[in-house]
């Protein structure tokens, strides 16, 4: 069954599905942003399975409990140094690795915010070109993941994954001689 990719406008933190993704920092410090609203809604033994795995290395992904979630693992994706901002790179090496972390731990689905567009500061049409990419391309081999929720903020972002998955998955038409 091919894996389904859905855009939702809403809080990530409401979602219940195997695993959301944090758009963490290397530290794997929850002070602010979407890691903040994750951090108070899930407890503070969040942040301190997080202390015990700090540092992880820019674009590497870990999973942790996620306590009072509705969700059963919090991936933690690295796409920025503290105090730095997100870049392409990083964007595209945290969405991988968190694909990989949801394949180790045999998650059906899993839920996406758009990383690295917010503290981090990167932008939103890019963020939605590069994580798409990346899904796309890892859902054509053999995986767990049956449905991928991008959970974006407002109306506005959600329209932008959608009108880039669009892009992404349009077929060209036939040539004609």
């Amino acid at each position: 069954m091919p894996t389904k990719i859905l855009f939702v406008q809403g809080d990530i933190t409401d979602m219940a599905v195997d695993a959301i993704v944090n758009p963490a920092n290397t530290d794997l410090t929850m002070e602010v942003g979407v890691a903040c609203a994750i951090r108070r809604k899930a407890g503070e033994r969040i942040q301190e399975e997080c202390e015990r795995l700090a540092p992880i290395r820019l674009g590497a992904a870990v999973a942790t409990i996620a306590g009072n979630l509705k969700a059963l693992f919090v991936i933690h994706a690295a796409s920025m140094r503290p105090d730095e901002k997100a870049t392409a790179e990083s964007i595209r090496l945290a969405t991988h690795a968190s694909l990989m972390r949801a394949e180790e731990k045999a998650i059906r689905s899993l839920a996406f915010p758009a990383i690295g567009t917010g503290v981090a500061g990167f932008s939103l049409a890019e963020c939605a070109q590069i994580m798409l990419k990346v899904v796309l391309e890892h859902i054509k081999m053999r995986t767990s993941l049956e449905k991928i929720h991008f959970v974006l903020f407002d109306d506005a972002a959600l329209k932008v994954f959608e009108a880039a998955h669009q892009r992404l998955t349009a077929r060209p038409a036939p040539r004609t001689l």
